[in-house]
């Protein structure tokens, strides 16, 4: 996961930007009038609802922003009907990538996400051509500027029901949990004094495709182009990117 990981790193700050930007906050409010919808409004007792609160709160969003997007979930206001569909692909080099996105009109963005691909030398699939390939997990980062011994995270993300610790990041520590014990492992890891970064469900593939520099770049501009799609929520594929391609890439 060396270059995937890093990558993921790289995306992060990214959306922390775009956060800063304001940029995130209609997909952050989609995801709390989803929740609330499926859940209630009591964050309490709604963990998907408390996580995008979360997320809303660290892109600054206003709290009557937060609110009314609650209150258009719980049906208290009006508002659009959005559903959440995935879409399948392939991008250049046969990378394997599953779209998750937000819609209030299938097939106005199913014709758009297919020409995202079409436009990026890749195409969108058939449902199931490429979700064989992923499991879904939870992926939660720790400050590493939290952590004054890694053995004792080790120990509490443990007996917070972790999977699996990744120390490879410079700034994180990526603490692995099955996708229902993810809002556990966060509360626990937070009560014992550790400042999470982020928490969130992810699709980890099975096997990942090492690209060279050339079809990374054609790879990562696929990858912006739907992240930049107003209704895409998540973007999932199964490539690596070498660390040294990657420092090219950056610069």
């Amino acid at each position: 996961m060396g270059g995937h990981s890093h990558w993921a790193g790289i995306k992060h700050k990214k959306a922390l930007l775009d956060a800063k930007r304001g940029k995130v906050w209609t997909k952050i409010s989609r995801e709390i009038t989803i929740a609330a919808k499926m859940g209630g409004g009591d964050p309490a007792g709604n963990p998907r609802l408390r996580r995008a609160i979360d997320d809303g709160r660290a892109a600054n969003m206003p709290l009557d922003t937060i609110k009314r997007a609650i209150q258009k979930g719980t049906g208290e206001i009006p508002g659009a009907t959005y559903e959440e569909l995935t879409y399948e692909g392939y991008g250049p080099g046969g990378v394997a990538i599953l779209v998750e996105v937000t819609t209030d009109s299938r097939n106005r963005t199913g014709s758009e996400i297919a020409t995202i691909f079409t436009k990026n030398g890749g195409n969108k699939g058939e449902a199931g051509c490429v979700a064989w390939m992923f499991k879904p997990q939870g992926l939660i980062r720790v400050k590493k500027s939290s952590v004054k011994d890694e053995d004792s995270l080790i120990s509490h993300a443990l007996e917070a029901g972790a999977d699996d610790i990744s120390m490879e990041d410079a700034e994180f520590c990526e603490v692995i949990t099955s996708p229902l014990n993810l809002d556990k492992a966060k509360e626990a890891l937070t009560k014992a004094g550790y400042e999470i970064e982020s928490a969130s469900s992810i699709m980890k593939p099975d096997t990942t495709i090492t690209l060279d520099q050339a079809t990374a770049e054609k790879v990562l501009a696929l990858v912006d182009a739907l992240e930049e799609h107003d209704d895409v929520k998540n973007v999932h594929a199964n490539f690596d990117i070498p660390d040294e391609i990657l420092a090219k890439l950056e610069a």
